[in-house]
């Protein structure tokens, strides 16, 4: 873990330290008390491509604005939803090669619909802070571009959609600001920390910025305006996978070997792993429509990680990604969930709840516990979990995922592993808790259920030792309406109608 926190040291200080010589001094003026430049176009340096589903990855026509002519060379579709993609900081001043996929996706999902890629890239490939100042400028141009739409086409505002990225998210931002919070949506795919981090909310993405702004944040971790997303939320909603800090599969070993295997042109992905990792968990929710990833609003990830927040209850879980139902509320909905390592990202949650009874003052801390779970549909052995504490006669809430969809939940096995291969305290002193029962509550699905011992009134978890096994028993009464009403709302017109 050294080695691999040294090297992203290395990798990142550069970047890290221009972010710290940005002054707001350098940001050129925007506001004007007037709203005669939203019509003047001779500025605009920002380009705007409606890319094609048979050709996602070039730049074959453009529309630019005050020129109508090019609306209909481009075969701009009038009755349908437009996308705006707007990517972020370069260092190569090219599109990156998430661009075309996520151009795909869209054209997957809804065929019929124009995908715009927002070409900045000029201004994007400056020094950080320098092109940090230039959202603002871009926003500008994204603001006249789609209020040149609406005026010379009677486009209507609810079909517009824009997709940013880093700081491709505040430039999207921006844009909603000044076209008067008309724009339908706005996804922010783990917008840029430094510079914005404390910065007002006319120079970053907000939540008034759009009808409905939804944010994914996937790499904040380091202190604020130091992280490379942004940590605050700056959405109606705002989801953070894997407690949005670190996404599974950029472990420093991971990155190392996808660069031996592709070659050293992902050199980036050291530090852009799971910064990237958002818009792949958007793409994702584009293309694996049977796969779609639940969240659900927590106080903090400490908390999400107990498993005390998998309630769906009043609007307590979302979609993650395109179906995200449209929730706004006066604060913006913190919201968790744990994902694989890639597509499809999906993973089942599951609380389990249990009581550790000994007649002695048992207390451990780290243990390794390894349970297994059995249902319906298939099966899913050996999940490791590490329980922070594990003390007699208390009460232990702690989540569990699988990206097996193992169905209706039977039987469950809980074996206790040892930390060590030499322990005096297993030679001499109690290494062992009886449970009388199990509490288990399935995120994806509602279900709350309860497990008792197969054999007996407890079943005896002992460190290094057997197997404890315990049966399905009986399940909360409310559980079977509550799980019905939740498939409903996931599944049924009810949940779906203000998606788009």
């Amino acid at each position: 873990m050294g080695k691999e926190n040294l090297w992203l040291l290395v990798i990142w200080i550069y970047f890290v330290k221009t972010c710290a010589s940005f002054s707001t001094t350098t940001e050129p003026t925007l506001f004007s008390n007037t709203t005669d430049w939203i019509l003047d176009y001779n500025d605009i340096e920002s380009k705007f491509s409606l890319r094609t589903a048979e050709i996602p990855d070039d730049d074959l026509c453009y529309i630019v604005p005050g020129q109508p002519e090019t609306i209909s060379q481009c075969e701009f579709n009038l009755q349908t939803q437009t996308f705006v993609i707007i990517h972020g900081w370069t260092v190569t001043g090219m599109f990156e090669s998430w661009v075309p996929k996520l151009v795909s996706a869209l054209y997957e999902r809804e065929p019929s619909a124009n995908v715009i890629v927002v070409d900045w890239l000029t201004r994007a490939q400056q020094h950080y802070p320098i092109s940090a100042a230039y959202t603002k400028l871009v926003g500008r141009d994204v603001a006249k571009f789609v209020k040149w739409l609406e005026t010379e086409l009677q486009y209507p505002w609810e079909r517009i959609h824009l997709l940013g990225y880093s700081l491709g998210a505040h430039v999207a931002g921006i844009a909603g600001l000044l076209t008067d919070h008309k724009i339908n949506r706005i996804t922010g795919l783990d917008p840029a920390g430094p510079s914005f981090e404390y910065a007002d909310e006319q120079s970053t993405l907000s939540p008034d910025d759009a009808n409905f702004v939804d944010v994914l944040h996937t790499n904040t971790r380091g202190s604020p305006d130091r992280s490379i997303g942004i940590q605050r939320p700056v959405g109606h909603v705002d989801i953070y996978p894997n407690g949005g800090t670190f996404q599974p599969g950029c472990e420093f070993q991971s990155t190392m070997m996808m660069i031996a295997t592709t070659g050293l042109q992902n050199m980036d992905q050291i530090v852009k792993c799971s910064h990237e990792r958002s818009i792949h968990l958007f793409i994702d929710s584009l293309v694996n429509e049977q796969h779609q990833s639940l969240a659900y609003r927590c106080s903090s990830k400490e908390a999400f990680n107990k498993g005390l927040c998998l309630s769906c209850r009043k609007n307590r879980c979302n979609k993650l990604g395109y179906e995200v139902n449209k929730i706004r509320s006066r604060r913006s909905s913190k919201m968790y969930l744990k994902t694989r390592e890639m597509m499809p990202y999906k993973v089942f949650h599951y609380q389990l709840k249990v009581h550790f009874f000994s007649k002695d003052k048992l207390s451990f801390t780290e243990q390794p516990i390894k349970v297994s779970l059995y249902g319906t549909h298939s099966e899913k052995e050996d999940i490791s979990v590490t329980l922070p504490q594990l003390t007699a006669n208390t009460t232990i809430s702690f989540l569990l995922t699988t990206d097996v969809d193992i169905g209706e939940l039977l039987m469950v096995k809980m074996r206790w592993e040892k930390d060590s291969y030499f322990s005096l305290s297993d030679w001499w002193g109690n290494n062992k808790f009886n449970i009388r029962k199990l509490r288990v509550k399935v995120g994806e699905t509602q279900a709350k259920v309860i497990f008792s011992a197969k054999e007996g009134e407890f079943e005896y978890l002992v460190r290094g030792g057997n197997e404890a096994v315990f049966v399905k028993s009986k399940e909360d009464q409310s559980s079977r309406k509550e799980e019905r009403l939740h498939k409903r709302k996931m599944n049924g017109s009810l949940f779906k109608q203000n998606t788009k």
